[in-house]
């Protein structure tokens, strides 16, 4: 009798299992038939995103990053303006954004990235409004922040200590590659002392392994990030494409592809989150924003470097392995798991939407099929729109993370509205979701309840099917 109970038990787990998704929120607007038992509810948005929506949904997430981020210097004593700019003051500090949004952090470099995208997509100039305002505020405040430390010596405790003197590569890399491409698209001032700080410590100062992987002294010595494709490489690639040097892209390749060595699990297609020297064959653990920053380091390298260059087929090819092992991990919701091998671990946005933006990406730029991946991306899209509340706020993002050797801390991570990780992806992903929507070599054919991302003009031999 114990294995007919047994089986009993597991079909009425099926069961209920099945009736939880039955009664998903959402049904398909796209399914024209009435009273249909061939389609059934989603948990999420499920159907063909239409571009008015996602420019709306992207313009409320540029709405709120504005009103949350001043540009203003204060009296960190008494909070009120400092307006003489002619001689510098000890307490001056930048006004702190509203939540954890501060305009020089690594994260705020990825915002300006998703808004120069929206910009170029859309065609819409009031996306890059923001990033026209934090830029003349660096131009602007930079000499006076610059002789307040000539004067004080407050090191860290200067407000723009990650531009007077970077210490690590989250102090440098991201920032440093936005800012070259603003130049590039000339939007704001040129800031080139800061970037040339910038791009000096990236190049030349973060510590290194022998190879030349660029790599961290904590939380252990000798550590390698995942983290690193993004706060290291498109800053190396935009100094490429800006001075026309062929050594940086020569480095930029090979941190992606060490970088890939060293943390890329052939067998599963994903990315373990760090890998130390002293410790090799420690357990992985495979964070999902990790493997985000990997492909999206790859992605933007892809985008500036010379087709001609040996390292281009090398790291297309690597993207397309990490690319093909998240797709496979896509939920049900459209979105990933904080732990992206990890089923019971909690869906998170920041990685999703750096997927979603990367899966559509390569489609765009004919690295990868449409056919195979164009669906990935719109239930992606669609997961991460119902992440973006009214007020603009992006939720369900992971907050800031250190490199871990426990499942533990990587699980029970907090997620907040206040984590800027998720908004410069979520604008990264519905810009080219609507580059995707748009392209004229792409049609989308909805059949058998579901979508087709289609080379234009060929031809397709599905048959509904009831």
């Amino acid at each position: 009798m114990k294995p007919v109970l047994t089986f009993s038990l597991a079909a009425l787990l099926a069961l209920t299992t099945a009736s939880t998704w039955a009664e998903g929120p959402y049904r398909n607007p796209d399914n024209k038939s009435s009273n249909d038992a061939g389609e059934g509810s989603y948990p999420i948005p499920y159907k063909l995103p239409q571009v008015a929506e996602i420019t709306a949904s992207l313009e409320r997430i540029r709405a709120y990053l504005d009103s949350v981020t001043p540009t203003r210097v204060i009296s960190k004593k008494s909070g009120q303006p400092i307006t003489d700019l002619r001689t510098p003051v000890a307490d001056a500090i930048i006004e702190p954004a509203k939540g954890d949004f501060g305009i020089m952090v690594y994260e705020m470099g990825v915002v300006h990235a998703g808004l120069m995208k929206a910009r170029q997509v859309t065609g819409q100039a009031s996306f890059t409004a923001m990033t026209e305002r934090h830029l003349h505020f660096f131009g602007q405040m930079y000499p006076y922040f610059q002789r307040q430390e000539q004067q004080f010596k407050l090191e860290r405790n200067n407000s723009f200590s990650r531009f007077l003197d970077p210490r690590s590569l989250d102090d440098a890399g991201s920032m440093c590659a936005a800012m070259m491409r603003a130049r590039l698209q000339q939007i704001g001032p040129d800031l080139a002392p800061i970037i040339a700080t910038c791009q000096d410590w990236v190049a030349n100062k973060q510590v290194r392994l022998p190879d030349g992987t660029l790599a961290r002294n904590r939380p252990q010595a000798w550590s390698l990030w995942g983290d690193d494709f993004y706060m290291g490489i498109p800053a190396l690639a935009e100094t490429g494409r800006a001075t026309g040097d062929k050594r940086y892209f020569d480095d930029a390749v090979k941190n992606a592809l060490n970088l890939s060595r060293y943390l890329f699990n052939e067998q599963l297609g994903l990315y373990t989150h760090g890998w130390n020297a002293n410790h090799p064959d420690a357990p992985r653990f495979y964070w999902a924003r990790s493997n985000g920053w990997a492909v999206l380091a790859m992605s933007d390298l892809l985008d500036v470097l010379p087709k001609e260059h040996p390292g281009y087929p090398l790291v297309l090819a690597q993207l397309k392995k990490a690319i093909k092992g998240i797709a496979e991990r896509q939920s049900g919701a459209g979105l990933w798991h904080q732990m992206i091998d990890r089923s019971d671990s909690y869906l998170e946005t920041s990685a999703s939407a750096m997927f979603t933006y990367v899966i559509a990406h390569a489609i765009n730029e004919g690295w990868i099929s449409p056919t195979t991946y164009g669906a990935i991306a719109q239930a992606g899209w669609n997961g991460l729109s119902a992440r973006i509340n009214a007020q603009g706020q992006v939720e369900g993002t992971c907050v800031g993370t250190t490199f871990a050797s426990d499942q533990t801390y990587y699980y029970n991570r907090p997620t907040s509205v206040h984590a800027l990780h998720g908004y410069g992806p979520t604008l990264l992903a519905g810009a080219e979701m609507i580059r995707l929507l748009t392209n004229p070599a792409i049609t989308v054919e909805y059949k058998v309840r579901t979508y087709h991302y289609m080379p234009k003009g060929a031809q397709t031999n599905y048959r509904e099917h009831h």
